[in-house]
């Protein structure tokens, strides 16, 4: 049974990890250092210190955070409600992208910025590619359904274009998800299908 004191500890967790999952989001973990959080989060530092070893088991779970609220929660789940066409989901990743490029409070991709930030091969480093690769999974299952030929190889070319359109809004070409979704629509008119097999 939680008891009280279990409850509170619970609720400083989620306060210090929320702070940090926004303060990590809009500036980048190398710009927010643990002083900055605890001030925000109004949390002691051992509290902060009982919960998260270190400022890198800190990142890690925000790193898991967002992987639960914007590639599940926000674009896989924006994506499976814009149609139930696999290949019209592939180019609605651009549509949920356009809204969200238009945003004022538009961060970019947060496991691509940890994943420039951070040192190569660390932790933090394989944590953020992993997340990355978990959306490339998602495209790969979108082009199975679709019946496209080497599906991972496609997801591979539609997170390009994923990527590069991030990149660009980033730099402030807020427009950039509608080229992208062009050259997805070129693509896929290319891109090879599975044969249906006849059964007798």
């Amino acid at each position: 049974m939680l008891t009280a004191a279990d409850a509170k500890s619970a609720k400083v967790r989620d306060r210090i990890l929320h702070t940090a999952y926004r303060l990590f989001s809009s500036r980048g973990i190398s710009q927010v250092g643990i002083d900055t959080i605890l001030a925000e989060s109004g949390a002691a530092k051992a509290s902060l210190y009982k919960h998260f070893k270190s400022k890198e088991d800190l990142v890690l779970a925000f790193l898991e955070m967002r992987e639960d609220l914007w590639t599940r929660g926000w674009l896989e789940a924006g994506v499976r409600a814009a149609s139930d066409n696999p290949e019209d989901r592939l180019l609605a990743v651009f549509d949920v992208f356009d809204a969200w490029f238009r945003r004022r409070d538009y961060e970019g991709c947060a496991f691509v910025n940890v994943l420039l930030e951070s040192e190569v091969n660390s932790p933090v480093h394989r944590a953020a590619a992993r997340h990355l690769a978990t959306i490339r999974h998602f495209l790969s299952g979108l082009a199975q359904d679709a019946g496209l030929e080497r599906p991972e190889e496609l997801a591979e070319v539609w997170h390009f274009l994923m990527k590069g359109a991030i990149v660009s809004a980033f730099e402030g070409e807020r427009m950039s998800a509608t080229p992208a979704r062009d050259a997805g629509k070129l693509l896929l008119a290319s891109w090879p299908k599975k044969e249906l097999t006849s059964q007798t």
